[in-house]
C-alpha cells in the first residue's frame, strides 16, 4: 500500500521558516520524482516545487528563492524548506509520487499539511 505522510506544518510569523517532510512507503522511492502543491481556500491546487529522480529541481516564481526541495532516498523522504515565508503561503501543502509509465503514469498524494503564515 502506497502512503504518503506529511508532517511540519504550522503556524509562523511573517518572515518565519518551516520545513516540511514528506515521508513515502510502499514506493521504490528513488524511481519516482517528488513534489510539492498547494492549495489556499477558494483557490485551485498549484505547483510548489518538484525534484525528479535524478536531483533536477523546479520551482515556481512565487517561491523561487525562498524555499528549497530537497530529498534523501535513503530514507525515502522528501523535503521543503521554506524561508521568508508571507501571508500568502498560506496553504495546505500536499506531498505528490510520480512515476512515468511510457504514455501514462502512476501518481498518489499525501493528505496534506496547514501552513499557515500570520502576526
Amino acid at each position: 500500500q502506497v502512503q504518503l505522510v506529511e508532517s511540519g506544518g504550522g503556524l509562523v510569523q511573517p518572515g518565519g521558516s518551516l520545513r516540511l517532510s514528506c515521508v513515502a512507503s510502499g514506493i521504490i522511492f528513488s524511481n519516482y520524482n517528488m513534489g510539492w502543491y498547494r492549495q489556499a481556500p477558494g483557490k485551485q491546487r498549484e505547483l510548489v516545487a518538484v525534484i525528479s529522480s535524478d536531483g533536477n529541481t523546479n520551482y515556481a516564481d512565487s517561491v523561487k528563492g525562498r524555499f528549497t526541495i530537497s530529498r534523501d532516498n535513503a530514507e525515502n523522504t522528501v523535503y521543503l524548506q521554506m524561508n521568508s515565508l508571507k501571508p500568502e503561503d498560506t496553504a495546505v501543502y500536499y506531498c505528490n509520487a510520480r512515476q512515468n509509465r511510457g504514455i501514462t503514469y502512476y501518481t498518489k498524494w499525501g493528505r496534506g499539511t496547514q501552513v499557515t503564515v500570520s502576526s
